[in-house]
Parts: structure tokens; C-alpha cells; sequence
């Protein structure tokens, strides 16, 4: 089967928390010269090898980007991408399809199927990651834009600035990582296993308590500048920030 083109040209990762991508793919060269120029790219890649795989990983962490091989084993990439669209919990994570199907009523049926996006095998990888950037500036402009606002607060990765309500906030690196993380989720419940993952990293032992002191910390450099908590305690679920 064709393989993809070229390496994409290095690009500096703009967000103190990386972007996480979901490669769905069976061809080793293929994945690899893939989680190769994305890490490049700034992304943190997982890699699932068979369509089941992909489903359980999706379960066990949510991507903010999937690559996803229309031809897998075990479960074909179109019915993946049916399956995380049926799904309240993952309707809207951005998917690119990759495929040899070159007709075009292949190419009608998954992007009918809900794909985002759609590349056919060889494909170059500077396009790859160009659409990648492209889809997530459309979907979640949160991990696109150097200075996002959400409701009243104002984040500015470039500057690793807060401001709310006009006041600026000063948060030490793990509180501006947190808050990063949640504004590029709002809404969403994350459990403290959950935000030690994309927080401090799955390599880094901490204990979970930890992310409640941090929470803490957050929650009062915010709360300084008056207005309502925006952080959400949610009862043996977790955090989210109100939106």
C-alpha cells in the first residue's frame, strides 16, 4: 500500500500543553515517519495498530485529533469513525481519514460517516499536519490560538499571561498548565487521574492529592480578582471550568 511523502517541515509547538494525537494506522513505516513528524509538530502521539485497539484507547483517554487508516484490522477505520460518532462523549472529536480509496463515493462515504477530513495514500506529510492545524482551528480553536478567551478569563500562551475581568492574574507554571488544559476542554468533567496525565505527564508519580492543592491554588488566584469560581468541584467525578 502506498506510504505517505516527505517530512513536514519543523514547527516550534506554541501551547504549554501539547495537543494530543491518536494515530490509528497498521503500516509500521507509516506510523512511524507519522508520530515522527508530529511530535515535531508539537503533538503528543499515541498509536493504535487495529480498529478495536483505537476504540479502547479512545475510552481510556480522550485525542483532541484522530488519524484515522480507513483499511485496519479487527474493525475497519469507517466503522471507528461510526462508532465515536454515535457517542455523545466523542461526536465531536476531529477525525482525518487516511486511505488508498481513491473514488470518490469512498470519499463521499467517510466524510457522510462524520470524518472531518479526508487524504488519500501517498499523501505528503506537510499537508498531513497542515489539515490537522486547520481542522483543530475550526473545531477547537482552543489549541490553535496563542490567546483564547473564555467567558471572562483570557489566556495568552506567547506571554504566559491570565487576565480576568481585566486584572491580570499571576499563576505559578503547574496552575497555567491546568488552566490551559481546561480551557481547551471547557465544560468538561476531568477526573485527577485524568488531569496527572495531561498535566504533569503519565512518566511523573505524583500523588493525586496533589492536583486538589493545585486546584486550590488556582481557584484562589482567580477568585482574587473578583467573580464567581469558575472551577467546578464535581462529587467523586472530578473538575471541569464552568463555561
Amino acid at each position: 500500500m502506498p506510504l505517505a511523502t516527505a517530512e513536514a517541515p519543523r514547527v516550534n509547538s506554541r501551547s504549554t500543553t501539547r495537543p494530543f494525537a491518536l494515530v490509528v494506522e497498521d503500516e509500521l513505516p507509516l506510523v512511524e515517519l507519522i508520530k515522527y513528524n508530529l511530535e515535531k509538530d508539537g503533538y503528543e502521539v499515541e498509536v493504535a495498530r487495529d480498529g478495536e485497539d483505537a476504540i479502547l484507547m479512545v475510552e481510556e483517554r480522550q485525542p483532541d485529533i484522530i488519524v484515522l487508516d480507513w483499511m485496519l484490522p479487527k474493525l475497519a477505520g469507517i466503522e471507528v469513525c461510526r462508532r465515536l460518532r454515535s457517542k455523545s462523549v466523542t461526536r465531536n472529536v476531529p477525525i482525518i481519514m487516511l486511505t488508498a480509496k481513491t473514488e470518490e463515493a469512498d470519499r463521499i462515504r467517510g466524510l457522510d460517516t462524520g470524518a472531518d477530513d479526508y487524504m488519500t495514500k501517498p499523501f505528503s506529510m506537510v499537508e498531513l499536519t497542515a489539515r490537522m492545524r486547520a481542522v483543530l482551528r475550526r473545531i477547537r480553536p482552543a489549541l490553535a490560538e496563542d490567546k483564547v478567551e473564555i467567558g471572562d478569563i483570557i489566556l495568552d500562551r506567547t506571554a504566559h499571561r491570565v487576565v480576568r475581568n481585566g486584572d491580570e492574574i499571576h499563576l505559578g507554571p503547574t496552575e497555567f498548565r491546568l488552566l490551559d488544559h481546561f480551557i481547551q476542554h471547557p465544560g468538561r468533567v476531568f477526573s485527577r487521574e485524568q488531569l496527572l496525565d495531561a498535566v504533569w505527564g503519565s512518566d511523573v508519580y505524583v500523588e493525586t492529592r496533589t492536583v486538589d492543592v493545585h486546584i486550590g491554588r488556582l481557584r484562589k488566584a482567580l477568585l482574587k480578582v473578583g467573580g464567581e469560581d469558575p472551577i467546578r468541584t464535581v462529587r467523586s467525578a472530578g473538575y471541569a471550568l464552568n463555561v
